[in-house]
């Protein structure tokens, strides 16, 4: 048991260096940019825990990325890589934004539940598409779902620009693309008066434990996994392969169809320009530096949830770029990524220590953090 505590006290560690390292890299580009870095990086992390509109904000970002992280989290244990969540995010919240304006007359008590169901089929079809097509015709799904994510924001363009549009602003003539407002009665109620964080939380934290049961205390749980530790071998086992990449990206597209019809119901109340805020990537992120662990991604998804809020504070308090809130989040991705490997060669931690503090240091030391 101690091991194991070992074990995930070292993946704790090398995650946040991961993250420290990626943000004194950061900083470097803030140097360069002519802003203050120590100034930037104290709002950024002081901000969104400084007090209730903070810490709310930083919750409501919070649902979304876990939705999304759990698809993720399927769909890289499955061995699939799913890139298509912005895309998911946008099938999803329109889905549910049709069947909910169109259904207006139905009873909540029908009617919320119907959205879902509908917001995660959409999203589901859309992840189904590239599953199958790496399935059956062995597409790239790096690929296939960047290129699904635009031809979805395409079709959503269209839709809110269009058919779907709000009557209102067609009479009116301003035009603005956006859907008419949900039913009010389907509104996720609010958790703590005068703010957005809203019952979808308790929604996602839910569906995470669902997930972790799923992967790992069940049969076909187990076959995705099987599937994504080696396909061969799987497949000589007696699992049909194809079909469960199918099943895994339909998931993952369900999950992040779902992140949009939390932003539908619980935030926007209408599919608009600019709904998903690149939860579909940051997602990615989450779950990656949750050890795509569906209980891991909770506090990732929180963290990541503060660098978002932080990193717009940091934008209007020192007033940088945004391109540059991007370049922080990519170093991200890139030192946590690389840290997988670290964990995975914990020869080359050793190696690399010795060099920093001298060959003495290779005997006792290396040794604990090998074993553990």
């Amino acid at each position: 048991m101690s091991s194991k505590h070992n074990g995930v006290f070292k993946q704790i560690v090398v995650l946040l260096l991961a993250l420290f390292g990626a943000l004194l890299v950061g900083a470097l580009f803030l140097i360069l940019a002519k802003s203050d870095p120590i100034k930037a990086y104290g709002v950024m992390f002081s901000g969104p825990l400084g007090d209730k509109f903070g810490i709310t904000e930083t919750l409501v970002r919070t649902v979304p990325l876990l939705l999304v992280g759990l698809g993720i989290v399927i769909s890289f244990r499955s061995g699939i890589i799913n890139i298509g969540a912005e895309g998911q995010i946008l099938a999803g919240a329109i889905g549910a934004t049709a069947v909910g304006t169109s259904l207006s007359n139905v009873p909540a008590m029908i009617l919320l539940p119907v959205v879902f169901v509908a917001g995660g089929a959409c999203g589901a079809i859309w992840g189904g598409i590239a599953g199958w097509l790496k399935a059956r015709l062995s597409v790239n799904e790096i690929l296939s779902t960047v290129m699904l994510n635009q031809i979805a924001l395409q079709l959503y363009l269209f839709l809110i620009r269009g058919p779907l549009i709000d009557p209102k602003e067609v009479s009116y003539g301003t035009g603005v693309p956006q859907t008419a407002l949900i039913p009010e009665q389907i509104w996720l109620s609010r958790l703590v008066p005068g703010t957005r964080i809203h019952t979808g939380l308790i929604f996602a934290l839910v569906l995470a434990v669902l997930v972790y049961v799923f992967l790992w205390k069940t049969s076909r749980g187990y076959r995705l996994r099987a599937v994504g530790a080696g396909a061969e071998a799987a497949r000589y086992a007696g699992i049909k392969v194809e079909w469960y990449l199918v099943l895994a990206m339909a998931m993952a597209g369900g999950m992040a169809g779902l992140a949009g019809v939390v932003e539908v119901t619980g935030v926007h109340h209408r599919s608009l320009e600019g709904l998903s805020a690149g939860y579909g990537f940051s997602g990615i992120v989450a779950a990656l530096f949750g050890r795509l662990h569906p209980l891991g991604t909770i506090p990732a998804s929180i963290l990541f949830g503060a660098l978002l809020v932080g990193a717009d504070m940091m934008q209007r308090a020192v007033n940088i770029p945004a391109a540059m809130i991007m370049v922080i989040q990519g170093l991200v991705v890139l030192f946590v990524v690389s840290s997988d490997y670290f964990l995975r060669n914990p020869d080359s931690i050793v190696k690399f220590k010795a060099k920093l503090l001298g060959q003495k240091w290779i005997g006792e030391v290396g040794s604990k953090w090998k074993d553990s």
